[in-house]
């Protein structure tokens, strides 16, 4: 099986373009948690509560998850994806359908959670945290460098690729 890369971003770009996104998620993420602790205390006499922390955990997953999707499935493209001139689109290079885009936003929680996991079940803290994350981010970036296509996995799963778009479109 051929791969065409020529139209494939570096890693080194998508990554720039992920945490420039990550700095877009915490005004999402701020604008969010606040709105919902406001609700949550005209509504409970206690906020703090394990039920509103498990609320406010599922209203996150689901707003990120609207931005994502909505985004990827109408242009192809997030604020920074268009700032770096990169495109989401199926491996046949057509835009991404609802159903590809919620797999792709559930399969990319892959960068984090298994670092986040063995920091949980090995009981770390702090900076050991950090680093399982931050190993598990490394690592998963290198699957874009073993494979042909320079995909990362979650984007071959998903049935998705990002493209470089050129200036001109």
């Amino acid at each position: 099986m051929q791969f065409d890369t020529s139209d494939t971003p570096t890693i080194k770009r998508r990554l720039t373009v992920l945490l420039y996104e990550t700095l877009l998620l915490f005004a999402i993420t701020f604008v969010t948690t606040l709105v919902a602790l406001l609700s949550f205390s005209a509504i409970s006499e206690s906020p703090d509560t394990p039920i509103v922390h498990i609320a406010l955990r599922c209203c996150l997953f689901l707003i990120i998850g609207a931005y994502f999707c909505w985004h990827w499935c109408r242009t192809g493209q997030t604020l920074p994806m268009k700032t770096w001139r990169l495109r989401l689109v199926t491996q046949s290079g057509l835009p991404v359908p609802v159903k590809r885009a919620m797999a792709r936003y559930i399969l990319g929680w892959l960068w984090l959670l298994p670092g986040l996991a063995i920091a949980w079940t090995t009981g770390a803290t702090g900076w050991t945290t950090f680093g399982l994350v931050l190993a598990n981010i490394a690592a998963w970036a290198l699957t874009a460098k073993i494979h042909p296509s320079r995909q990362f996995l979650h984007d071959r799963i998903a049935g998705t690729k990002l493209i470089e778009i050129s200036k001109s479109k």
